[in-house]
């Protein structure tokens, strides 16, 4: 018998008997066996919300004996980065619902910045960086954007009175998980690694999962600006990226 107990913002679980091929389940339709669960109880989450963060236990009985395996999941949201500036000659770097809040810095670095934070009911964040630089030397100012999910930097050209935009994106080290786009992981799949142990020969498990995700297994026995950004809004660019799980 597989079980697997899932306690995040509604708890619900799901479970299969394997002498009678009976599955109950009360979850979401969102949360489904990846394959039939006779095979391999690995649990798919299409799409992953926010709501999902939480802690998720998969338990087996078997001729073996029974086991445990405990995850807890974290979802982690790109923000979206913007760069503007108004008559007055200040630069405004915004990095809107990010989860977790995205660190802004400048080049060059100066003593007249300020910022604000707005965070949202969802769980995301808001920061807004400022930056004037009436009587400035340099031809560029360059906001850099740091977030576990990705690093970007944006420059503005202060020698032309139209204030060109200038846009790259850092890529990420292989040990942070890269995402294509704006939005949360989109699909996320939970191993249960101790069904392994009622075969003969087992191969470890493949990566998969997401960002800042820990599990331990055991033997039984979040010119004019709108900061306020909806918190629907951040769903309406999802990109699906690269996904992994630490164990």
């Amino acid at each position: 018998m597989v079980t697997w107990e899932i306690k995040s913002n509604t708890s619900c679980s799901l479970a299969y008997r394997n002498d009678r091929n009976e599955t109950k389940l009360n979850c979401s339709e969102r949360m489904m066996w990846k394959y039939s669960p006779d095979r391999d109880p690995a649990l798919r989450i299409y799409p992953v919300n926010l709501s999902d963060e939480g802690n998720y236990t998969c338990e087996i009985a078997s001729d073996m004996g029974n086991f445990h395996f405990s995850s807890s999941l974290s979802v982690i949201v790109p923000p979206t980065v913007t760069l503007t500036s108004d008559k007055s000659r200040v630069a405004v770097c915004q990095a809107a619902a990010g989860k977790p809040a995205a660190k802004i810095s400048w080049i060059p670095a100066s003593n007249n910045s300020s910022e604000e934070e707005f965070k949202h009911g969802n769980g995301t964040v808001t920061r807004v960086s400022y930056i004037g630089w009436v009587n400035s030397m340099h031809t560029t100012v360059t906001c850099l954007v740091t977030h576990p999910a990705m690093n970007q930097n944006l420059s503005l050209d202060l020698s032309d009175s139209s204030s060109r935009l200038h846009y790259s994106l850092v890529a990420l080290p292989a040990s942070v998980a890269a995402i294509s786009g704006v939005g949360v992981l989109l699909c996320l799949i939970f191993t249960c690694r101790a069904f392994c142990l009622r075969k003969l020969a087992c191969e470890p498990p493949v990566p998969v999962g997401i960002e800042n995700f820990r599990s331990t297994p055991s033997h039984k026995n979040t010119p004019e600006l709108n900061p306020h950004v909806l918190e629907e809004s951040i769903y309406q660019n999802y990109g699906a990226g690269n996904k992994f799980m630490t164990y």
